[in-house]
């Protein structure tokens, strides 16, 4: 059977909440299928959210990979496009670790593309109603992290994988920040999830950024 891993990930630096992980615990129950979903919510670790990822796809062997993370401060779901091989972390993880100007994967490549069709899931998104986006930067935190890792393992596998960063939930969002409703964020994931298993081949329109 046909298998996708979602993941997102716990609360960090004090927050009460990381609407990452809630909406992909949301999508879980609204799944219907056929293919199996296998969802996992990752500490906000860089040793531990990469020793979970391995673990979860080796114990699933999934057919894509989609991790998904907070981005406070951005009004839309965005979906990454490249991950690079570097750890610069301007706050600790959970654990207390800091790197800085690391590589995520030592000897790697300096960067990995995804592999989800990026820009027919900001389409099906957008026609959805839902704020949507394309990005060029996951951060040097964990959550890029994660991403290049799960690109390097599709890279090498066959597979497909990539990251979607989401905006607060609504009611989260500390000082103004701007926020959208779990469900719509949840809805999202379902979309990307759906879109990456129906297209083979991404839309070939412009999508690039000037800045």
């Amino acid at each position: 059977m046909t298998t996708v891993l979602l993941t997102g990930f716990e609360p960090f630096a004090g927050d009460a909440h990381n609407p990452s992980g809630e909406a992909v615990s949301l999508a879980a129950t609204q799944w219907t299928g056929p293919e199996r979903l296998v969802t996992a919510v990752l500490p906000v670790t860089f040793a531990g959210a990469a020793e979970e990822l391995s673990r979860l796809i080796d114990m699933h062997g999934p057919d894509a990979v989609i991790a998904t993370g907070l981005a406070g401060g951005r009004a839309a779901v965005s979906v990454e496009r490249v991950a690079v091989n570097l750890l610069d972390a301007r706050t600790p993880d959970s654990a207390g670790a800091q790197p800085v100007d690391a590589e995520s994967v030592p000897g790697g490549p300096p960067a990995v593309f995804t592999s989800l069709p990026a820009k027919a899931i900001v389409r099906e998104m957008s026609d959805a109603g839902i704020r949507s986006e394309l990005s060029l930067s996951a951060g040097s935190f964990v959550c890029n992290h994660v991403f290049f890792r799960a690109a390097l393992w599709a890279a090498a596998a066959g597979r497909r994988a990539g990251f979607v960063h989401v905006p607060w939930a609504t009611g989260q969002a500390p000082g103004g920040q701007p926020e959208m409703p779990l469900d719509a964020i949840a809805r999202a994931l379902e979309i990307a999830v759906r879109t990456t298993l129906d297209t083979a081949e991404d839309d070939v329109v412009p999508g690039g950024a000037l800045h």
